[in-house]
């Protein structure tokens, strides 16, 4: 696939872009284009193009160049493959350049007057936030980057690095708008920028508080990773031979605080909702959706499933899930204006559900030390002092740690940031409940010390704990 190649693409297999490319500027600046941004914000984008060409994506790898080997001899053109009951495809469009932090084109997009906008999704991890969320001084990347900001090796050292530039320069200023599962993502970011900048240039943090602008924001559509069998295909399918197309359900969504600093897209005409309540928003995706997610993942894994829509089919599974979900989750939510729950949750179900999308459970198992405090364990701290049930919850945190305890009698390696105290603590573990949860629970990264101190918390842990093992085992039924 390249430019030239979509010229004879046939209009019935797959949409090209609505627009002329070559008049495409370059406004937006994403750090962390994977594929969570190719099939999310990249649409949004994509779709935005077709009648206001300033909203170009010039992305910026920090520790891979495998994207801007891929794309780059496709003319940064890829396809997106929306996996409903008729799958269909788009060529995207909207990526300009697509560069890693080693090259010098990221400080031309922060110099360039066409800029308005730097969006991110590097993960949770990628903010390099400690426990109590703040900027974590003594991780690696950090203390680099406050060394030799040339080439930083952090998403906040490349922040306050392109901020400087800017402001050096005397232009205007831009909005900086995170993407990631973070609740109140925007002010964590923001803070973690200010207390780097602050600690080379107090003058220059002076300058990102008063005018950089740091909205929240919650995005959402099931993205599973490509693998052989979609890259071929895409290629039946759309009759185009690329190097990295990308996958997603066809429902999407992103919803972003309305407080946006100059010049900032009309992301609303393309199906942005615009809200001053992202934080509603945004619980009930990362407790709902995710906290789900996880617990299906881990205790799929268990059970020997595979994939989330396999998993799915496990009534016993399935329903557990749904219990968890209504009695324990949603019962503690606010509703943001315009969402049931109720319908929101079977919505959910139904998507979990869906056969075209082989959404792998080990790739949602990913990174669990950050993902299980946001996604299980503040909803159990606030059930325990309510007095709302925590049983399913609890189960999913113990299948957590029976992952990590496989992983470590199989010798597999599990992606974490914490994975090598993880596997020593799993190799540890005697498969006694009371002492592997006494183990996992003195992680403080991933367990709060007023949480893991709670007799009632460390009960329920133990029984979840003893309980998956019987699942393993088949000793026990859900």
């Amino acid at each position: 696939m390249n430019t030239a190649s979509l010229a004879n693409a046939d209009p019935q297999r797959v949409a090209v872009p609505a627009y002329d490319r070559s008049t495409v500027r370059t406004g937006v600046l994403h750090i962390g284009p994977g594929a969570f941004h190719r099939a999310h914000q990249a649409d949004y984008f994509d779709r935005l193009l077709a009648s206001d060409p300033r909203w170009g994506i010039h992305g910026v790898s920090i520790k891979s160049a495998a994207l801007r080997e891929a794309i780059r001899p496709q003319d940064n053109l890829y396809t997106l493959a929306i996996l409903d009951e008729q799958v269909r495809y788009r060529v995207i469009g909207a990526m300009t350049q697509v560069s890693t932090v080693q090259d010098d084109a990221w400080r031309n997009t922060f110099l360039s007057p066409d800029l308005h906008l730097v969006t991110l999704t590097v993960t949770e991890k990628g903010y390099c936030l400690g426990s109590d969320d703040t900027l974590d001084f003594t991780h690696p990347d950090i203390a680099a980057d406050l060394l030799d900001r040339t080439c930083p090796s952090s998403v906040i050292g490349l922040l306050a690095e392109g901020l400087r530039l800017r402001h050096a320069a005397g232009l205007a200023p831009i909005t900086v708008l995170t993407c990631d599962n973070l609740p109140s993502n925007g002010r964590k970011l923001r803070e973690a920028v200010l207390a780097f900048s602050a600690a080379i240039d107090r003058e220059l943090s002076g300058w990102i508080s008063n005018v950089i602008v740091f909205p929240c924001s919650m995005v959402d559509s099931i993205t599973p990773a490509t693998d052989d069998s979609r890259r071929q295909s895409v290629a039946a399918a759309t009759g185009l031979e690329e190097n990295w197309p990308i996958q997603r359900e066809a429902f999407s969504s992103w919803v972003i605080e309305d407080r946006t600093g100059p010049g900032f897209p009309d992301l609303s005409r393309v199906g942005a909702i615009m809200t001053n309540d992202v934080e509603a928003h945004e619980k009930a995706k990362l407790r709902l959706l995710n906290g789900a997610h996880s617990t299906l993942a881990y205790l799929g894994l268990a059970l020997g499933h595979q994939t989330v829509s396999g998993a799915m089919q496990d009534a016993a599974l399935a329903g557990m899930i749904d219990t968890m979900m209504h009695r324990e989750i949603a019962s503690g939510l606010r509703a943001p204006q315009g969402l049931d729950l109720n319908a929101y949750r079977q919505a959910l179900l139904k998507r979990f559900r869906n056969p075209a999308i082989a959404h792998r459970l080990s790739q949602i198992a990913w990174d669990g030390s950050k993902k299980l405090p946001i996604r299980l364990l503040d909803t159990i701290t606030e059930n325990l002092d309510a007095g709302r049930p925590v049983d399913g919850l609890a189960t999913g945190v113990a299948a957590w740690m029976r992952f990590v305890r496989r992983s470590a009698l199989n010798g597999s390696a599990i992606t974490d940031p914490l994975a090598d105290r993880l596997i020593r603590i799993g190799a540890a573990c005697n498969d006694r409940p009371e002492s592997d949860v006494a183990r996992f629970l003195e992680v403080g990264e991933v367990f709060a010390p007023s949480l893991a101190s709670q007799p009632a918390f460390v009960t329920r842990m133990e029984w979840a704990y003893a309980r998956v093992m019987a699942l393993e085992s088949g000793e026990e039924q859900l």
